[in-house]
């Protein structure tokens, strides 16, 4: 379980986080919305430890993470899987060197173990055929496979959390990677892998998530269901969710 107390952090003068509370379980399918610096990657990065807050605390599973060292926030960290924006994948490796990197790193795996690990991650995410390809060969909805299937070969995570998942991809491209989120978290809690994805795309959003936390201004200002979401008396936020109600009109 994941537990926010009063967490605040401010980067200069700016505040991105204004003493938010919230929790999560780890089989939730949660979306945090909102626009563009409000804070959305910084708390998936406070969630791993990677930033700390200037007050506040934080739980993972009844432990506060806020005064851990480095050593002992790795053993939490395993408890997750991120994806970021930007896939992060290693240039000067092919897909298989790049899933296989964690494995290599944290596993007693044989390298035929970690061959066939590869191909079944890869299989799993329809992506098996570019196993000898290059990052830079691959498309933008390929490499964020790779990058998800390279975040699942390190763990078994509790948890997987998406940084902008589906940003700059096409629309259908997009609807892909939507349904690959949703089938790796299929299941019924509490055994299903939960996840947290950030993003401003309320649309994309809506496809894969439950649970919908909107921040602006450093405070989480709506925590609700889709049904909440779409009836919202809340302007701002009822402005923000715009291309939803568009969406559905046109249905």
């Amino acid at each position: 379980m994941i537990e926010f107390q009063d967490v605040t952090l401010a980067y200069n003068s700016n505040i991105v986080m204004n003493k938010i509370s919230f929790s999560a379980r780890f089989h939730e399918k949660i979306a945090v919305l909102g626009g563009s610096g409000e804070g959305k990657t910084t708390l998936l990065r406070l969630i791993l430890g990677l930033v700390r807050p200037d007050s506040g605390t934080i739980l993972i599973d009844g432990e506060d993470i806020t005064r851990m060292s480095e050593s002992e926030l790795r053993e939490v960290r395993m408890k997750f899987s991120i994806v970021f924006q930007e896939g992060a994948l290693f240039d000067s490796l092919n897909v298989r060197e790049n899933v296989a990197f964690c494995l290599r790193e944290y596993s007693n795996y044989s390298e035929e173990e970690i061959d066939k690990y590869v191909r079944e991650l890869l299989n799993k995410l329809g992506i098996e055929e570019a196993i000898d390809l290059m990052p830079e060969e691959l498309s933008g909805g390929m490499q964020r496979r790779v990058a998800i299937a390279r975040s699942l070969a390190g763990c078994s995570p509790k948890m997987v959390l998406y940084d902008e998942a589906t940003t700059g991809l096409d629309p259908l491209t997009a609807d892909n990677i939507c349904s690959v989120i949703r089938e790796l978290s299929s299941g019924d809690p509490p055994e299903r892998t939960g996840f947290i994805i950030v993003t401003h795309k309320v649309t994309d959003a809506v496809k894969v998530a439950e649970r919908f936390i909107y921040i602006k201004n450093g405070e989480i200002t709506f925590d609700g269901n889709l049904p909440a979401l779409r009836d919202t008396g809340d302007a701002e936020l009822r402005r923000f969710t715009d291309e939803l109600h568009i969406a559905e009109k046109c249905m």
